[in-house]
């Protein structure tokens, strides 16, 4: 997968090398933590391709922070009003992903509002939360889904609020249509 622009891939590449040299780890010892192969590791930090979703979900996993924190170099900073135009926005073709920045947190403010929009058909897994005991809020805004939260299937349609506290797997699945949801994370 790609990011919209050559330039970002890298911006994003260096970053996730960054935080995996700031805590003075091999890409061996990330590739054991997170179950992302060591070649496919040093083809992500080389910008040579981008990361499914999946694989920001464990790599957050193992660095101990939020998926927006490993796209954050992509934010344009704080703004207080964030029009729509300028939410940062990434996308995971592999998996008909589309990711929106609605409101990042950024160290001054703690909520985040993430819109996402899951293809028709989609499955995507995320074995271990990125911060655990993270509060989740997830709406629906049109189609629907089935979310498994620790084991626990929830059916949502539109206008459907799932909220939990993540400590453990989760796995946002589609079937014969796709869904567009908010999550506010605290």
């Amino acid at each position: 997968m790609r990011y919209s622009t050559f330039s970002e891939n890298h911006v994003l590449a260096n970053h996730l090398r960054g935080l995996r040299e700031e805590r003075d780890l091999t890409l061996a010892e990330v590739a054991a933590r997170s179950g992302v192969s060591r070649a496919s590791l040093s083809r992500i930090e080389n910008a040579d391709v981008s990361p499914t979703a999946e694989t920001l979900g464990r790599l957050a996993a193992v660095y101990a922070v939020s998926i927006s924190h490993l796209l954050s170099p992509l934010d344009k900073g704080f703004q207080p009003l964030a029009k729509r135009a300028d939410q940062a926005t990434w996308r995971d073709p592999e998996n008909d992903f589309l990711r929106r920045s609605i409101s990042p947190s950024n160290g001054q403010l703690s909520v985040e509002l993430i819109e996402g929009t899951l293809g028709e058909g989609q499955r995507i897994k995320y074995p271990a939360p990125a911060i655990p005991g993270q509060e989740h809020h997830v709406y629906v805004l049109s189609g629907s889904m089935q979310i498994t939260v620790e084991g626990i299937a929830h059916d949502l349609t539109v206008g459907d609020c799932l909220r939990y506290i993540l400590f453990g797997e989760t796995v946002f699945l589609t079937t014969a249509s796709s869904c567009t949801y908010v999550i506010a994370l605290s």
